[in-house]
């Protein structure tokens, strides 16, 4: 694999957003198994993690001590006679640092002018091909009014609005695209838009089996997750659900899940018996990779049984509830459901409608058709802004869908 180098002027610790992007681009594509260097002036090893290599050398940031002095002359217009060296002294640093590193992803040094004697050194790098170089352009100075006064003509300015030869530049959004197409005159296709993503886990806070079960069966790639929190026994009615699902994946032609949380009921022992049914339906159905049981999720002989703070983050990861339960006394999952703020379909019993009020939408557990019920789902969900915004974020703007889909392809270009 790939040894991957990873600049900017900070690393984590210190806190931004590029700081932040660096990070997970760093864990992102060590987990693939990339070998990993973060280069910066300031900063910290990532400490969770022994695999990313941290090199640092004040230098390299924007507040030594040298870089500002440097600075304070080339705001006024003034290279400094001092500038040749600190660009000399950076070059080696960073033909030390890059020597045994493929490709090097740097944020914002090409066009920002923190560290103009940085940008030159990278630029001699490019140049000599020690290294391919990904611009990671997340801010512009010559597109920014704040940072115009600083700018003057000529070098080492004028680097940060020349088109490097060989070199691939990303921006961060496609307004920022335009920017750069406009200063650096490429046509858009040769500018790359790859946005910053969430980081799933960390922002719901989910458990470890959480974060198991949503790698295991790649729930962010779903296009609508339907929630069934119920023991497996025959009064649940689960067969009406995947009958539900097929007919929803078949007239939307996109990938719904269904994922039923409970194990077997322990009370009856007909519960195997109707376990090995919906077994049987779910592949006459050829819902195999679609229908999730969780129980059968379990490590060893034991099953996978959700804890408390895993069924929370099911149902705020979840698009809508799918309760067909033939007989309640109550409706629970109607009240979580309604704290996790997705929409409930819900069987028609006196209990449900009690709890669920006009705010839910119900149907005949025994007579109603799987096609009706689903045309009515995919129907509530497409009209829904927040489950768009949620499909679109937990599909395109995750992290790891960022690494695989966008990142990726662009370190292993030629």
């Amino acid at each position: 694999m790939k040894r991957i180098a990873i600049l900017h002027y900070a690393a984590p610790p210190t806190i931004g957003g590029v700081e932040a992007t660096m990070a997970y681009h760093a864990r992102g594509l060590m987990q693939l198994g990339y070998q990993v260097r973060i280069l910066s002036g300031s900063g910290a090893p990532l400490a969770e993690n022994q695999n990313i290599e941290s090199f640092i050398d004040p230098l390299l940031g924007s507040m030594h001590p040298e870089v500002l002095r440097a600075k304070a002359d080339l705001d006024r217009g003034h290279v400094p006679v001092a500038f040749a060296d600190l660009r000399s002294r950076l070059i080696a640093i960073l033909e030390h640092a890059l020597q045994d590193c493929d490709v090097c992803l740097a944020h914002n040094i090409p066009t920002f002018n923190k560290n103009l004697a940085l940008t030159a050194a990278l630029a001699d790098i490019q140049r000599r091909k020690i290294t391919r170089v990904i611009a990671w352009c997340h801010d512009l100075a010559w597109t920014n009014p704040q940072y115009l006064p600083e700018l003057h003509q000529g070098q080492p300015w004028d680097l940060m609005r020349q088109a490097w030869e060989g070199v691939r530049y990303v921006t961060v959004s496609e307004s920022r695209r335009e920017e750069l197409c406009q200063l650096l005159g490429l046509p858009p296709e040769q500018i790359t838009v790859v946005p910053p993503g969430v980081d799933l886990g960390v922002f719901f806070r989910w458990t470890p089996a959480m974060e198991a079960l949503v790698t295991k069966l790649r729930l962010g790639d779903a296009d609508g997750i339907l929630l069934l929190p119920a023991r497996i026994t025959r009064r649940k009615n689960i067969e009406l659900a995947l009958r539900v699902l097929e007919a929803l994946r078949t007239q939307s032609g996109r990938d719904f899940r269904l994922i039923v949380s409970g194990p077997p009921g322990p009370h009856n022992p007909a519960n195997p018996g109707y376990l090995g049914e919906l077994l049987d339906l779910r592949r006459t159905l050829h819902l195999e990779q679609s229908a999730h049981f969780l129980y059968a999720l379990g490590e060893t002989d034991q099953p996978f049984i959700p804890d408390d703070q895993t069924m929370g983050a099911l149902y705020q990861f979840s698009d809508a509830l799918l309760f067909p339960s033939l007989q309640e006394g109550f409706g629970i999952p109607m009240l979580e459901a309604g704290l996790a703020g997705i929409p409930i379909f819900s069987a028609d019993l006196p209990p449900m409608r009690a709890t669920g009020g006009a705010e839910a939408y119900y149907f005949d557990p025994q007579s109603g058709a799987p096609q009706e019920i689903a045309s009515v789902i995919r129907a509530q969900l497409d009209s829904s802004p927040a489950y768009r915004l949620r499909l679109r974020v937990r599909q395109h703007y995750r992290w790891d869908a960022i690494i695989r889909d966008q990142i990726i392809p662009l370190v292993e270009e030629p």
